[in-house]
């Protein structure tokens, strides 16, 4: 049975590609902070594996790894978004609350994947950037600068991973129904601004199964699914 780990998993993204994963038979570790959401997703399930984690704590991600086991890919996803605010109104606190899950979260996260991978004689790690690691949204930031961030980790991984049969790709999306982009879309209705266009977040899911399905002879380095309609090519 192959294994796959997925961070963020309690919710949103990273629980539509858990779920996906599981009813595809693989085992699947669930990571995140919520302990009661990741019970919720694992019940009635024996290859789900509860691994409640903060992805800041490097100790606490290198435990959680270690209680997994074989890792096949990581689908490292974590992440937050802050509220919508010019670069002169981000408050310092939440540029490094932001940075500390978006980026050092997946870095000691694929960190640790990439030591066990490279023991075992490879695997693959996909990570989950954003299609504002490319054009940035409207007061976004803290977003846009770790997204950005993520594109260079991805293209770090993969270069250093090639001698040691570990593939790394990014999936970059835009607009998937979920908890993120339904409060996104409420805060632009009350500011009298039309509601951006989603797609059900089960084509992510599928699209990241995909991904990780893939022989290690072969990799997507960059993947974007969007939904259809956001004004994504022709920004600005």
């Amino acid at each position: 049975m192959k294994s796959i780990l997925v961070t963020g998993a309690s919710s949103g993204i990273g629980r539509a590609v858990a779920e996906r994963c599981l009813d595809a038979g693989w085992r699947v570790g669930l990571l995140a902070r919520r302990a009661d959401r990741l019970e919720e997703i694992a019940a009635g399930r024996e290859a789900a594996v509860p691994l409640p984690c903060d992805v800041t704590d490097a100790d606490a991600v290198e435990a959680a790894f270690e209680a997994f086991g074989q890792i096949d890919v990581l689908f490292n996803n974590a992440g937050m978004f802050a509220p919508p605010a010019l670069i002169d109104e981000t408050p310092v606190e939440t540029w490094n609350e932001v940075v500390a899950v978006n980026l050092t979260g997946m870095f000691l996260c694929a960190r640790a994947a990439f030591a066990r991978m490279r023991a075992q004689g490879g695997g693959r790690i996909v990570n989950n950037g954003s299609i504002s690691a490319y054009m940035p949204r409207e007061k976004a930031v803290t977003y846009t600068v770790t997204k950005h961030a993520i594109t260079g980790l991805t293209r770090q991984i993969a270069l250093d991973g090639r001698p040691l049969n570990i593939a790394c790709g990014q999936i970059d999306i835009g607009n998937a129904a979920t908890e993120m982009v339904e409060a996104q879309a409420r805060r632009a209705e009350a500011a009298g601004e039309p509601a951006p266009h989603t797609m059900d977040v089960a084509h992510v899911a599928d699209a990241v199964l995909a991904m990780a399905e893939l022989p290690l002879s072969a990799n997507v380095l960059f993947q974007t699914i969007m939904a259809t309609g956001m004004p994504y090519v022709g920004r600005g």
